[in-house]
């Protein structure tokens, strides 16, 4: 029996450089779980490491992938073979057979749907530790790239924790409906009175972006307030200097580097609730061989459906 999956042995853009190989499946190692995926998703955060930018951290050869969900086939006790997990923290979940450590593995209740527990870590854990770390409760929230998978959640659960306003910021007219859908007051990136307006406002910025955009929000934001960069979509660093708030650095990776494994559980066990009456982009399905058409997908303007492989 073999294995597929999707590899990256070098640095570079990721069409170019991930590869789908076929490689015999070695024995078990004794302690560990062996998992079938059935799902993963198309994040940001797995391609970018592709590229090179995170290269003091990851380095090829390696999976690709960060989350997925999959059925536990083999393992040294029993009752875990059959049970749905999230294989985290471990090998890349682009695969379609995967060891994993069983204190990392998240049960999945049968509540969740495959395609839902699929997308519950990166995003969703990242939104529930941010809104705990600067709690929103009567505030006016400001999020950029709005329409993403994690600034939605931020939006839903900040509702959920009584913020007062949420403003979002997106790229064209064409994202707007959207935001309105979900309660959140768009402003176009390029709209600069109203932009500042917003930074004036806010209480709380979550930011993914960077960039030029950043630094325009933390010119204008109060000195109180709470900057909290959490991506760099823009490839771009931010420029702090001359502004009155102190930015704020939140990475997960950072967060999980002091978390051990029996509070790690918990938080799904909290998580799972709350992800299960939250609202998530459609999915759209790619099987392992059309990884490049889910790239594709994945880098269209303005798409409403998430990639997924079906693996």
């Amino acid at each position: 029996m073999q294995n597929s999956a999707l590899w990256f042995r070098q640095f570079g853009q990721p069409e170019h450089v991930i590869t789908l190989e076929q490689s015999d499946i070695a024995p078990r190692p004794c302690g560990m779980l062996r998992v079938q995926m059935r799902y993963a998703p198309v994040n940001p955060s797995d391609l970018i490491p592709v590229t090179g930018a995170y290269s003091h951290r990851v380095t090829p050869p390696r999976v690709v992938g960060y989350e997925g969900v999959g059925v536990v086939t083999d393992a040294d006790n029993p009752e875990f073979i059959g049970q749905r997990v999230l294989p985290l923290r471990g090998e890349g979940t682009w695969q379609r057979l995967l060891d994993c450590s069983p204190q990392w593995a998240v049960p999945v209740p049968d509540s969740i749907p495959d395609l839902l527990a699929a997308r519950g870590y990166i995003n969703p854990l990242a939104a529930w530790v941010m809104l705990k770390k600067w709690p929103v409760r009567g505030k006016t929230v400001l999020l950029t790239a709005a329409n993403s998978s994690c600034a939605a959640l931020l939006a839903q659960w900040a509702c959920l924790q009584g913020a007062q306003n949420i403003w979002g910021v997106c790229r064209s007219k064409e994202q707007t409906a959207a935001l309105h859908e979900q309660g959140i007051k768009p402003v176009l990136i390029d709209d600069v009175n109203v932009l500042n307006m917003a930074a004036q406002q806010a209480d709380v910025v979550f930011d993914a972006v960077g960039g030029e955009l950043a630094t325009r929000l933390l010119t204008n934001l109060k000195a109180e307030a709470d900057f909290v960069s959490y991506g760099l979509l823009s490839g771009q660093p931010f420029d702090a200097r001359g502004a009155r708030a102190k930015p704020q650095r939140f990475h997960l990776r950072d967060t999980l580097a002091v978390t051990d494994s029996h509070e790690w559980q918990q938080w799904f066990v909290e998580l799972w609730p709350l992800l299960a009456k939250s609202q998530l982009p459609e999915v759209t399905l790619f099987g392992l061989a059309q990884w490049r058409e889910a790239l594709r997908e994945f880098a269209v303007a303005g798409r409403r459906c998430k990639p997924v492989l079906a693996l």
